[in-house]
């Protein structure tokens, strides 16, 4: 069994909604990204890549490539997964918590898990998604941006 963690965070602007965990949400922010900013599946992402013990998302996906301009974090989820068992490894479970003050994300929660499960190709049962709020400190809690941890399972 091997464990991975990751982190990640885009700065908000004004706009017409989000992506988080492949769910788009209708609200009047936006995510500054190269990629669609979905910063729960590239927290997500990168704690895949740790556990296996591949480089960073940054080195599969760069920003400074255009191919990934605008790119669907869920298609990056479905490559970064192919690369993951290519290295011998199923995942077992994953953890992920969104931090942000705004748009409230109770009603997405199981949506996101299945989203991410269908992505990972397996149950969503296996799959855990939470939302916290930084009681108005910090970046986040600010609202200036949204950021994700995650952590995952890997088994060999």
């Amino acid at each position: 069994m091997r464990i991975g963690h990751g982190y990640d965070v885009h700065r908000t602007k004004p706009g017409d909604g989000v992506v988080l965990g492949g769910v788009r949400i209708d609200c009047g922010q936006a995510l500054e990204a190269h990629s669609d900013g979905d910063v729960l599946t590239h927290a997500l992402i990168d704690a895949l890549f740790g556990a296996a013990g591949l480089p960073d998302i940054g080195a599969h996906f760069p920003d400074s490539d255009e191919r990934y301009k605008d790119a669907d974090s869920l298609e990056l989820l479905e490559e970064a997964i192919t690369l993951v068992r290519r290295e011998g490894f199923d995942v077992e479970y994953a953890d992920m918590t969104v931090v942000a003050e705004a748009p409230k994300l109770a009603p997405y929660i199981v949506r996101m898990r299945e989203t991410i499960a269908g992505a990972l190709d397996i149950s969503p049962s296996r799959v855990n998604v939470k939302a916290t709020t930084e009681e108005k400190l910090g970046f986040t809690g600010s609202g200036e941006g949204i950021a994700a941890h995650a952590v995952c399972l890997l088994e060999e």
